[in-house]
């Protein structure tokens, strides 16, 4: 009996050394997969930095694009091109050009078309101002009632600036500050209400059967004219000594709580040689393009243009070029005869 159990003790002891080595084996079958997935982890991480790359490139130049697109003005900015009946080839939706001494219309297109007119209301509300004989020295406090919550529009006319009548006047003008006319409206004998109704009795008594105000400012879309409406609230306006100093002057430094602030007019043309203008006024809303109505001596000759709703933001400036240019190459012949081929 003791040979047969010392036969079992030593099969079973075999039979557990081939488990162990069996395990043994097993575990470096299942270590080596392990192995393998690491150097597959490197793999997949290798393109990752590239991803992150090719991201900063492309943001980068899209950046640069969008600071460049706007820098200089079209290449033919003021280029003249005649139509089929000689006269220049404007990008203004509407315009009307008038020359003052004789009546004369020169060029005209929609010009009895009633249009937003934006800021060039501030002309109309310059001269309810003066006409209302109060004190230019008189200081006005810009308040939360100026805010534009209409349009959303920022002004360097912080809350508590206070500047005299007259310098508010100046910005409204010149720079367009939709603060400054807004306060001046507020302080009108009888508050806006009074003011907008002054507005619109003034256009009444010029004949400006076209047009509408209900703001001082020009935000609202609701304040409409035509282009020969405007014409002649231009020529009105020429007639105030203030208006024709203040819409042409090129800039202003005007003192705001301790700080000394440069505004420029917002009709580039007022700085040029070429140009020697009695009164201007540009204008802009969505609802509008962008407009300007001005008088401009050529061949000492008045000339009032109006140009409205012009696409991009040189054109209503390259428009007037062209008028110019279209006026003055004919040696003052234009101012004579009035151009035809335009309908209003």
């Amino acid at each position: 009996m003791k040979p047969r159990i010392l036969i079992a003790f030593l099969l079973g002891l075999s039979l557990a050394q081939v488990g162990i080595s069996g395990a043994h084996a097993a575990s470096a079958t299942v270590s080596k997969p392990a192995a393998k997935k690491t150097v597959v982890k490197k793999q997949v991480a290798k393109p990752a930095p590239k991803k992150v790359v090719a991201k900063s490139t492309t943001a980068t130049a899209r950046k640069v694009s969008i600071k460049r697109a706007p820098v200089a003005p079209p290449a033919d900015e003021g280029e003249l091109t005649l139509d089929a009946h000689g006269n220049p080839q404007l990008r203004s939706s509407a315009f009307y050009v008038l020359n003052e001494a004789t009546g004369n219309v020169l060029l005209e297109r929609n010009s009895a078309s009633i249009v937003p007119i934006a800021s060039i209301t501030k002309l109309m509300t310059a001269m309810v101002v003066l006409e209302a004989g109060q004190s230019l020295s008189e200081e006005l406090v810009i308040s939360d009632a100026d805010i534009d919550t209409l349009k959303g529009t920022g002004s360097r006319l912080v809350l508590g600036t206070r500047l005299s009548r007259e310098e508010m006047l100046h910005l409204a003008l010149m720079s367009s500050e939709n603060r400054a006319a807004s306060a001046l409206a507020r302080h009108y004998p009888g508050g806006l209400p009074a003011f907008v109704e002054a507005m619109n009795v003034k256009a009444r008594l010029l004949g400006m059967w076209d047009t509408r105000f209900h703001d001082s400012t020009g935000l609202t879309p609701a304040n409409v004219s035509s282009p020969r409406d405007l014409a002649k609230m231009v020529e009105a306006a020429s007639s105030y000594p203030l208006i024709r100093e203040f819409s042409t002057s090129s800039e202003r430094y005007v003192d705001i709580k301790g700080r000394s602030l440069r505004f420029g007019n917002t009709n580039g043309l007022v700085r040029s040689p070429d140009w020697e203008i009695a009164v201007s006024k540009t204008g802009y809303i969505n609802e509008a393009g962008r407009c300007l109505v001005m008088k401009a001596w050529m061949h000492k000759q008045p000339v009032v243009i109006v140009l409205m709703d012009s696409v991009g933001r040189y054109t209503r400036t390259a428009d007037a070029q062209r008028v110019r240019k279209w006026l003055e190459a004919a040696g003052g012949e234009r101012f004579v005869v009035a151009a035809g081929g335009h309908s209003s």
